[in-house]
C-alpha cells in the first residue's frame, strides 16, 4: 500500500523532506501559506532534482519519480485530509507552529501521525495545540535533508509507543537512520553541535588559534573519525583510562569546564577501560579488537582518498 504523506511548509527544509519521502515511493502532498507558494516551491524542487540527477546526486529516474509522487495542495487542510503521516516544517516560532498544528489536527484523520521538524522547540509544549497528542512527536531532519542520513525521533511524554515505532519505520523506509531521544532543550544533535561550537569560539576569543586553523584541526583529526565512529566508540578505542587522565590534565586550567564525567570515572574504577578490556561504553568484545582496528584503518584511508578526489571546499 502506498503511504500518503503531507508536508506543511514547502521551503528549503520542507521541500527537501518532501523529496526524500516522494523518492521512497510515498504519495506526497505539499502545502504552504498559499497554493501559489507551494506551486513555486514544487517547481523549484523539480528543477533542483534535474540538477541533482545531472550531477549524479539523485538516481536517473528521480525527476520522473518526483513528478509522479509529489503534488501541490490548495491548502493545508486539503493536504492533510487523507494523509497517514504529516510533517510540519514551518518557521521556528512557537505561535506559528501551534496555529499550524491546530489546523492540521482538526483536518487530519484522528489516527494520522503528526510530526514537527523543529530543531529547538519543546515537543511537549507544541503537543498542547494538537488534538489526540499521543500521535504527535518530533521528526528532525538535518540540512540538507536529501543528503544527511541521520534523523532525530523525539517523542514527548505523552507520545504513544506505536507512534514512535511507526515514525521510525516511515523514516527508515527512505534509507535514513533514526535515533530516538528525549524531549529536552536542544535534543541531542544541537546540544553536541553547539557544545563544540561554544568551545571553538572560546579558543578564538582567548587567542589560542584562529577560526581557519581550528576548522583544519577539527576536520583532519577527531572530526575525521566521526563519519565512522561516535564519541563513545572513539573513547572506548582510545582507552577510558586515557580519557580519565586527560580530564585531570584539562582541569589544571579549566576545573569546572572539564570536570570528569561520573559515568567515565565509574567505568574506570570498575576496570572497564574500553576495547582493550572488552568492556566500556559499548562493550566491544576484546577478541573483535583486531577486526575493529582493521576496519578503522581501512575507513580512514578511504576517507582521505575521498577528500583528495573531491579537492578542497570552495571556502575562499
Amino acid at each position: 500500500m502506498t503511504r500518503k504523506v503531507a508536508i506543511v511548509g514547502s521551503g528549503y527544509m520542507g521541500g527537501g523532506i518532501a523529496q526524500v519521502l516522494a523518492l521512497s515511493g510515498a504519495t506526497v502532498a505539499l502545502a504552504d501559506v498559499s497554493a501559489e507558494v507551494a506551486e513555486n516551491n514544487y517547481q523549484r524542487l523539480i528543477n533542483e532534482s534535474k540538477d541533482f540527477v545531472a550531477d549524479g546526486l539523485f538516481p536517473e529516474d528521480a525527476t520522473e519519480k518526483l513528478e509522479q509522487h509529489l503534488s501541490v495542495a490548495a491548502s493545508v487542510e486539503e493536504a492533510v485530509a487523507d494523509a497517514d503521516f504529516i510533517e510540519e516544517a514551518v518557521p521556528e516560532v512557537l505561535d506559528i507552529k501551534n496555529d499550524i498544528h491546530a489546523r492540521i489536527s482538526a483536518a487530519a484523520k484522528p489516527e494520522a501521525i503528526i510530526a514537527s521538524n523543529t530543531s529547538t522547540i519543546s515537543i511537549g509544549e507544541m503537543a498542547k495545540s494538537v488534538q489526540h497528542p499521543g500521535r504527535f512527536l518530533g521528526v528532525h531532519f538535518s540540512n540538507p535533508s536529501p543528503f544527511i542520513p541521520g534523523v532525530e525521533i523525539i517523542p514527548h511524554a505523552g507520545t504513544d509507543g506505536a507512534t514512535v515505532e511507526a515514525a521510525k519505520q516511515i523514516v527508515e523506509s527512505t534509507g535514513k537512520e533514526t535515533a530516538v531521544v528525549k524531549d529536552v532543550t536542544g535534543f541531542v544533535l544541537n546540544r553536541l553541535q553547539y557544545a563544540l561550537f561554544h568551545e571553538a569560539t572560546q579558543l578564538v576569543e582567548e587567542g589560542v588559534a584562529d577560526p581557519e586553523d581550528i576548522d583544519t584541526l577539527v576536520r583532519t583529526t577527531f572530526g575525521f573519525r566521526l563519519p565512522f565512529f561516535g564519541p563513545f566508540a572513539i573513547a572506548d578505542m582510545a582507552g577510558l583510562d586515557v580519557y580519565n587522565f586527560c580530564y585531570k590534565s584539562l582541569q589544571t586550567d579549566f576545573p569546572e569546564r572539564f570536570a570528569t564525567p561520573k559515568i567515565l570515572s565509574d567505568l574506570v574504577e570498575a576496570g572497564k577501560l574500553g576495547t582493550k578490556s572488552g568492556a566500556g561504553f559499548l562493550d566491544v568484545p576484546s577478541e573483535r579488537t583486531p577486526e575493529l582496528i582493521a576496519y578503522r584503518n581501512k575507513a580512514y584511508v578511504a576517507m582521505q582518498k575521498l577528500i583528495e578526489d573531491l579537492g578542497p571546499a570552495p571556502l575562499q
